[in-house]
């Protein structure tokens, strides 16, 4: 059986009350390797070197022009084939996960929580855990996530 995870991407606008509100714009389900030392890793992998921007620019770096843009791009590097990574209602919120990733940005910056959810099997909780265990910025994730320096 597989660690089994879900990352969110979101994308947030200002309500009238000038509360900022988030809405999830993906739900990528990944049957396996889904802990943090796999699946955040690789996250980590992907995301490290981008830039969120508003409007295109001439720019060579890995940019991606709002949160709609980063997560066709996240689907695009990690869906390369049948199985493994599936998409999901954004409001599947009962997939058997082990974790969860949810990825946003504040001020232009990406930030990323996980949440351990024990694994709930499709409805048949076998644990009612929702623990976050990491909320912050990129940098600091690396280290979350055990990703070590290239040698």
């Amino acid at each position: 059986m597989g660690t089994r995870s879900l990352t969110f991407v979101y994308d947030s606008y200002k309500a009238k009350n000038g509360r900022i509100v988030r809405r999830p714009i993906i739900n990528l389900y990944r049957q396996y390797d889904g802990y943090p030392e796999g699946h955040g890793a690789e996250l980590y992998d992907f995301i490290k070197d981008f830039t969120i921007v508003n409007g295109l620019t001439n720019s060579t770096n890995k940019i991606a022009n709002g949160m709609g843009c980063f997560a066709g791009q996240l689907v695009a590097h990690f869906k390369d084939g049948a199985g493994q990574f599936y998409l999901e209602p954004v409001t599947a919120k009962e997939c058997g996960q082990d974790y969860e990733y949810h990825i946003y940005q504040e001020d232009y910056k990406f930030k990323i929580k996980v949440v351990d959810r024990g694994c709930n099997m499709f409805g048949l909780t076998m644990s009612d855990k929702s623990e976050a265990l990491y909320d912050g910025d990129v940098a600091s994730f690396k280290q979350f996530c055990k990703v070590k320096d290239d040698a």
